[in-house]
């Protein structure tokens, strides 16, 4: 999951990913390990007047970050090619929600 929009030299505020079974803030740290074959709730609040970056699986604070700026940003969700991908690379998103505080 990505959330496009940064300032230079970034593109993205955030990214998790996997790798070796775990997921991760960009290649580090460990947010949720043995992750294949499994379900669980990942929660992103972005709060851009702040700068600031909330990651939450099952309700638990995983992770917080300072924003890395921008005045424009979107979400992606999906499998992307990475170092030493697989021929078979899959992720499932249900009940995607995003919230605009007003």
């Amino acid at each position: 999951m990505q959330v496009f929009g940064a300032s230079a030299p970034h593109a993205t505020t955030l990214m998790v990913r996997v790798y070796n079974g775990s997921l991760t803030y960009y290649r580090g740290p460990v947010l949720l390990s043995d992750v294949y074959n499994k379900w669980f709730r990942l929660n992103i609040i972005h709060d851009v007047d702040a700068a600031k970056v909330n990651v939450f699986i099952d309700g638990v604070l995983k992770l917080e970050v300072e924003g890395r700026g921008g005045t424009s940003h979107s979400l992606k969700c999906g499998v992307y090619a990475q170092d030493n991908d697989s021929s078979c690379m899959e992720s499932r998103w249900k009940e995607i929600k995003v919230l605009k505080r007003i």
